[in-house]
């Protein structure tokens, strides 16, 4: 007996697409037949109107798009114009970049291991990772003044130099992080609930993920060991000794898993960063003005959700000629329609939060 396909629209407003996000599916009963991901809702044209602001101006932009981990967002973009301009920042600078971005790494995780439990039916585990989160972000606030948008770095350094307070505060919450990933491993990985609802669910195969374009824990959850710090490293992460978490079956349940594991390894990274941070300026010599001469250069870094770049053309003027991002949460969505075909209506939502996209940087 034939029976008749019917579409349901999963969002804009709705709490398990994180955010304006909006999915038509077309089901046979519970069974997904076709998913199209409709993004655009939050679509506010950073890129566009970076082309009226100065280069510094530029940076509090870059907050917006994922601000979940807004301190890697500006450290792509400045990175770029750094590059543009032939400047190289002090071994200081490198360090603290380090530090605050692996910190805001952490807190990222926090928010896509929590929001993924609280979608899946696991609330606690939202309150406690946000609760943890909360350490993470007063050391963010010590540094910049802000607990989100924090524009904390500059074409050629930081805005400021990290106070006293914040190395005991830092190493306090450092020592803590094991128990926190304990306590999430407790409360969600070991769950059997969350495991029927997550294992051999929304499968990305190797090839896929890399045909796909697909980067960070998206992509490392089925085993493909690529992550800029160790492939390509920038800045001074050739420096530390951590590993790159890897997935084994590519489904929902190996890319939150490696969230929790890739939280232990920033810790490591900056615990090394605070032995070996060194004294010196926290600003390389740059002109006043920024005005880069003509030309363009790309740079990218290894951000919560993945491969971050940012694209800087300029034509010599004291303003940007032409800015573009590689949003690594939108190019992650390319696959999550032909993804979600053939899973049943729940199963999607545990395979858009495994993904953890932040509707900011999606529509930038």
């Amino acid at each position: 007996m034939k029976t008749e396909t019917y579409t349901l629209n999963l969002g804009p407003q709705h709490p398990s697409t994180h955010g304006v996000f909006r999915i038509i599916l077309e089901l046979d009963g519970e069974t997904v037949v076709k998913a199209t991901p409709v993004p655009g809702y939050l679509h506010r044209g950073i890129e566009k109107l970076a082309e009226a602001r100065t280069y510094t101006q530029v940076i509090p932009y870059t907050d917006r798009m994922d601000y979940m981990a807004a301190m890697l967002m500006n450290w792509g973009y400045v990175a770029a114009v750094e590059k543009l301009m032939g400047i190289e920042v002090p071994e200081r600078v490198e360090y603290i970049r380090v530090i605050v971005g692996e910190l805001s790494r952490i807190a990222s995780h926090q928010i896509a291991i929590g929001a993924m439990g609280g979608d899946i039916g696991a609330l606690t585990a939202f309150t406690y990772t946000f609760r943890d989160r909360e350490y993470v972000i007063d050391l963010l606030e010590m540094v910049s003044g802000s607990r989100m948008t924090f524009s904390y770095f500059r074409i050629g350094g930081v805005a400021a130099d990290l106070p006293d307070e914040f190395f005991p505060a830092t190493r306090k919450l450092l020592n803590e992080i094991p128990a926190m990933c304990d306590e999430y491993d407790d409360l969600v990985t070991g769950n059997e609930i969350f495991q029927a609802r997550t294992k051999q669910v929304g499968i990305i195969t190797p090839e896929m993920g890399i045909n796909y374009s697909l980067s960070g824990p998206t992509l490392r959850g089925s085993g493909v060991n690529y992550d800029l710090r160790k492939a390509r490293p920038y800045s001074i992460y050739d420096r530390f000794d951590f590993e790159v978490p890897l997935g084994t079956n590519g489904d929902c349940f190996d890319r939150f898993r490696i969230r929790i594991d890739e939280i232990r390894q920033s810790k490591r990274i900056i615990e090394q960063a605070l032995d070996q941070i060194p004294e010196g300026p926290i600003m390389a010599k740059v002109p006043k003005v920024i005005k880069p001469p003509a030309g363009d250069a790309y740079a990218e870094i290894e951000s919560s959700k993945g491969v971050y770049g940012a694209y800087v053309v300029s034509d010599g003027s004291p303003k940007p000629y032409r800015v573009h991002f590689r949003r690594p949460s939108f190019i992650n969505l390319g696959y999550l329609g032909e993804l979600c075909e053939g899973w049943k209506l729940a199963d999607v939502i545990a395979i858009l939060a495994s993904i953890d996209i932040v509707l900011g940087e999606v529509d930038c």
